[in-house]
């Protein structure tokens, strides 16, 4: 963003009438309301309606997160994930192990890829070949101890673990930690549906009761995976022309996950692994040498978290944050990393609730007052650039953001992070006026009527705000 001009006294109170409106119909829609819009270059309040009532904070928890481990770590961060070898060369076969250091990368699925899941792996698995290596006789050693074992939040919703968003953290993640499973309509009505699992590995058992209808009016399908089972229930009808249905679905054992999927691409690659996988906190004692080291950088995990709303990066961010500065890789170590930046900046522990790095805990609580101080800091920190350019624009294809705000002027001039659960809705960003003018503005609704309603009444605040500002 540009610099711009500070707002007179005379144009900050014709922008306050201009809001009046929005924000009194908006109180409408949700029963506990807080709008906080301040100035990015005087800090002058422009609105204040119960800017320091914390609130549910949903997915804006994510700017604070994001804001932490840039100030933190730098822009410059790379994750590192080290593949060993130990033993020795007979023929072609490697008579010892593979081990895999975890760095706590997020990163590694298709994402970054061009949409194969595999592609770190396959690049592991030629380095082998290069090698001369086509077989491994001994075990795959996974070495995840930079995270702690505790995968799933205590806070997070036990009848939704099976969903995308709430996938469970480990320091060697592949995929996020889900599996794809489409569902096809069978060969006729009648019949049953036919189930692809995307990737391939089998870390879960397809319990398909879902058949094929003729009728598009009877098409439902629903994907759910029990809590602590490795079973995936598939259910309900498939119409007969109906393209795949696509679910995402959370692993019960990342680990698991890994190992299978990392030994899959090594098959493929036309290495065979003969051993066990073992999951172990450190390397056993032996004589590893380095086979390749694959790397990740902290801008790209920001923007997937703040782009996409990816609460699986989010989480596994903050772990990496206690484990790189107090050695506690851990959501407790993290959270205490995140709240000494949030004590530089002045907003104090005592007035906030900080439960997890994503916002799906409801024990976030945060006033609008404490988003924009976050927020007018960074537009002032020397990294502003790469936490600006981390919010998805307005009109960008980006999920629902996609259609809000989408027409000139408002299209590209709102750079926000979204938030939403049961009831809550949030919105907390930046918005560059018509006279050039920046704002930093959190709008939070609690006991919301519903997210839709919520939406619009945000966005209508938000377009007076560029309008008249």
């Amino acid at each position: 963003m540009a610099a711009v001009l500070a707002a007179s006294p005379s144009l900050a109170a014709t922008l306050s009438q201009s809001l009046a409106a929005p924000i009194r119909d908006a109180g409408r829609v949700a029963r506990e309301l807080g709008v906080h819009v301040v100035d990015v270059v005087t800090g002058e309040t422009v609105v204040a309606v119960e800017p320091d009532l914390p609130r549910i904070a949903a997915s804006n928890t994510k700017l604070i997160t994001t804001a932490a481990a840039l100030d933190t770590l730098g822009p410059g961060y790379l994750y590192e994930t080290h593949v060993m070898v130990r033993g020795y060369l007979v023929g072609g076969t490697l008579v010892g192990d593979l081990g895999v250091i975890a760095g706590g990368d997020p990163n590694i699925s298709g994402r970054h890829h061009d949409g194969d899941p595999l592609a770190v792996f396959r690049r592991w698995a030629r380095r082998l070949v290069e090698l001369g290596i086509e077989e491994i006789s001994g075990d795959l050693y996974l070495a995840n101890g930079l995270f702690d074992q505790e995968r799933i939040h205590p806070d997070w919703p036990r009848d939704q673990l099976h969903r995308w968003y709430e996938a469970p953290v480990d320091a060697l993640s592949f995929g996020d930690n889900c599996l794809l499973v489409r569902v096809r309509p069978g060969t006729a009505p009648g019949r049953p549906s036919r189930i692809e699992l995307v990737p391939d590995v089998p870390v879960v058992r397809i319990r398909n009761m879902a058949g094929t209808t003729s009728s598009a009016r009877r098409h439902s399908v629903s994907v759910f995976r029990a809590p602590d089972s490795d079973e995936v229930i598939v259910s309900g009808r498939v119409y007969r022309y109906a393209q795949p249905v696509d679910a995402w679905v959370t692993v019960p054992d990342p680990q698991h996950y890994f190992g299978a999927a990392l030994r899959k691409a090594l098959g493929d690659e036309g290495v065979t692994l003969d051993g066990a996988t073992r999951p172990i906190e450190n390397l056993p004692a032996g004589r590893w040498r380095p086979l390749t080291v694959h790397r990740s950088d902290l801008l790209s995990t920001v923007e997937v978290i703040n782009h996409r709303s990816q609460n699986f990066y989010a989480e596994s961010l903050v772990k990496l944050l206690g484990a790189e500065i107090c050695a506690e890789g851990s959501w407790a170590g993290g959270l205490d990393v995140i709240g000494t930046f949030l004590d530089r900046i002045g907003i104090r522990r005592e007035s906030y609730q900080l439960a997890d790095g994503s916002g799906m805990s409801r024990n976030n609580l945060f006033t609008p007052r404490h988003f924009t101080r976050l927020l007018v800091h960074m537009y002032h920190h020397q990294l502003r650039d790469e936490f600006i350019d981390s919010l998805p624009p307005s009109g960008s294809d980006n999920g629902r953001w996609k259609e809000r705000l989408a027409r000139p002027p408002y299209a590209g001039n709102v750079m926000a992070k979204t938030g939403t659960l049961r009831s809550v809705s949030a919105l907390s960003g930046y918005a560059r006026a018509l006279s050039g003018r920046v704002y930093a503005f959190s709008i939070l609704f609690n006991r919301a009527r519903s997210a839709w309603d919520s939406r619009r009444a945000q966005d209508r605040i938000v377009k007076a705000l560029v309008d008249n500002g």
